[in-house]
């Protein structure tokens, strides 16, 4: 749930207004909140119990496009390396049985120059060889960015740096898994 600085319901409510942004309704937006998986970047998490929440989660909501972090994490968060490792765990053991054809697809983490040059990174992602690249139009970036600020509890002096030059923003490579 986010309460690493004990903000939980904050970030919940963050949440909800930045996927109301990005179009997505409240009735799409899952947060688990478990005990042995606290909102904290030092903290690994179980592989096999998230493996097994994701995977309910999947079938659930039907869902045939996972979309996470790679081994990096993006930015080495022990959770979002954790998330990474569960899905990978996932789709390559017995667990995963998607009779609907779930497909999943891990964000590239980028060398810290490329991670901050903003669009620039465009020409540097169309010469590397990866399975996906989306590319953001002026419009969807511009709302990208009002999707973050709704993020206030969590934009500290950085991630204003983000805002402005993040290629994340911009341009995203991904890899199937």
């Amino acid at each position: 749930s986010g309460n690493y600085y004990n903000q939980g319901e904050i970030r919940k409510k963050e949440l909800e207004q930045s996927c109301c942004v990005l179009g997505i309704p409240a009735s799409d937006v899952t947060v688990i909140d478990h005990r042995d998986l606290p909102d904290n970047p030092a903290v690994e998490w179980d592989t096999q119990l998230l493996a097994t929440l994701v995977l309910k989660h999947i079938e659930a909501k039907n869902i045939n496009l996972v979309v996470t972090f790679d081994a990096g994490g993006v930015s080495g968060h022990a959770n979002h390396v954790s998330l990474h490792t569960a899905v990978r765990y996932s789709v390559c053991t017995p667990l995963w049985v998607p009779p609907w054809g779930c497909r999943v697809l891990v964000l590239e983490s980028v060398n810290l120059f490329r991670k901050y040059i903003s669009f620039l990174d465009v020409l540097i992602s169309c010469l590397l060889p990866r399975d996906a690249l989306f590319i953001l139009t002026e419009e969807e970036t511009e709302q990208a960015k009002r999707a973050m600020r709704c993020h206030r509890s969590q934009l500290l002096w950085f991630r204003h740096l983000y805002l402005l030059f993040s290629r994340y923003l911009v341009v995203n490579s991904l890899c199937l898994l």
